[in-house]
C-alpha cells in the first residue's frame, strides 16, 4: 500500500481521536440552520474513516455527543439522536463491506431513547468479525463520567469483598473503562481551531500528541487527517524517559 507523500508506514499513530468541532460555526458562516451543519459534518465522518482505511491507521475514534451535549437546545438535541440514528442506520452496510469494526462507548441509560440503542446493538453484531479498522463512536460519552463510572465499578467490587484496596492499580481502572480493549490514544485530533480536549477519552489520552487544526469539522477531508500523521510523526514520543 502506498501512503501519501511524507508519511512513514513504520511509525503511523494505532489509535487516532478526533473531536469534531466546527459544525455549527459552518452552518452560521452560509447563513445556515445548526442542523445543516451536523449534516454536513456527517461526509466529513465518511471522509474521515476512507482516510483512516488509506493509510491503515487500526482505531478511529470520533466524539459525537457528549454528556454535556444534552444541555445545548433541545430541538437541536432532537436532530442530533434522530440524525445519529439515521446516519448508523445508512452508514453501517457501507462501513462494514469496508471491514470498518464499529464499536460504542458512553453511558446507556433512559435518555438515550432505546430505538438508537437498538441500532447501535445491530452495528456492532454485523461487523463485529472485521479487522482492518475499529471505529469506535463515543456517544453520550464524557471522560470524567467513564472514570466516575470505573471508580464505582471498583468501589462495588471492594464492597462485595471481590478486590483488596490494596491491589487497584492503574490496570485496574483501565480494565473498568468503557472499552477495556481501546487501546491508548496517539494522535489527539480536534478542529475548528479551538484548542482543548473538552472531556474527551481524558484518561486515554495521558500521552497522546495533540494537533489542532483551523478547519471546520464539515470541511475535513483525509488531506487534513495526513497532514495532522505527518505533525505526529516529527514529535519525539518519549514517555517520560529521556
Amino acid at each position: 500500500m502506498k501512503l501519501p507523500a511524507g508519511i512513514d508506514p513504520k511509525h503511523l499513530p494505532k489509535h487516532v481521536a478526533i473531536v469534531m468541532d466546527g459544525n455549527g460555526r459552518w452552518a452560521k458562516e452560509r447563513s445556515l440552520p445548526r442542523t445543516d451543519g451536523h449534516r454536513a459534518g456527517e461526509e466529513a465522518v465518511a471522509r474521515a474513516v476512507d482516510g483512516a482505511l488509506a493509510l491503515g491507521i487500526a482505531n478511529l475514534t470520533l466524539y459525537a455527543f457528549s454528556t454535556e451535549n444534552w444541555r445545548r437546545p433541545k430541538t437541536e438535541v432532537r436532530f442530533l439522536l434522530n440524525d445519529t440514528e439515521r446516519f448508523v442506520r445508512m452508514r453501517r452496510d457501507e462501513f462494514h463491506a469496508k471491514g470498518v469494526r464499529m464499536r460504542w462507548i458512553g453511558r446507556r441509560e433512559a435518555r438515550v431513547p432505546k430505538r438508537i440503542q437498538a441500532q447501535i446493538d445491530e452495528s456492532v453484531a454485523m461487523t463485529k468479525n472485521n479487522r482492518r479498522l475499529t471505529l469506535t463512536v463515543a456517544f453520550n460519552y464524557g471522560g470524567r463520567a467513564e472514570i466516575a463510572d470505573a471508580a464505582r465499578r471498583i468501589a462495588e467490587e471492594v464492597q462485595r469483598g471481590d478486590l483488596d484496596p490494596k491491589r487497584i492499580t492503574e490496570r485496574t481502572i483501565n480494565a473498568r473503562l468503557y472499552d477495556p480493549d481501546l487501546p491508548d490514544v496517539d494522535l489527539f485530533l480536534r478542529t475548528s481551531g479551538e484548542v482543548r480536549t473538552s472531556n474527551f477519552l481524558l484518561w486515554e489520552s495521558a500521552y497522546a500528541e495533540m494537533v489542532f487544526l483551523p478547519v471546520l469539522w464539515p470541511d475535513f477531508t483525509a488531506g487534513h487527517l495526513n497532514d495532522a500523521v505527518r505533525e505526529y510523526q516529527k514529535r519525539g514520543r518519549r514517555f517520560g524517559a529521556v
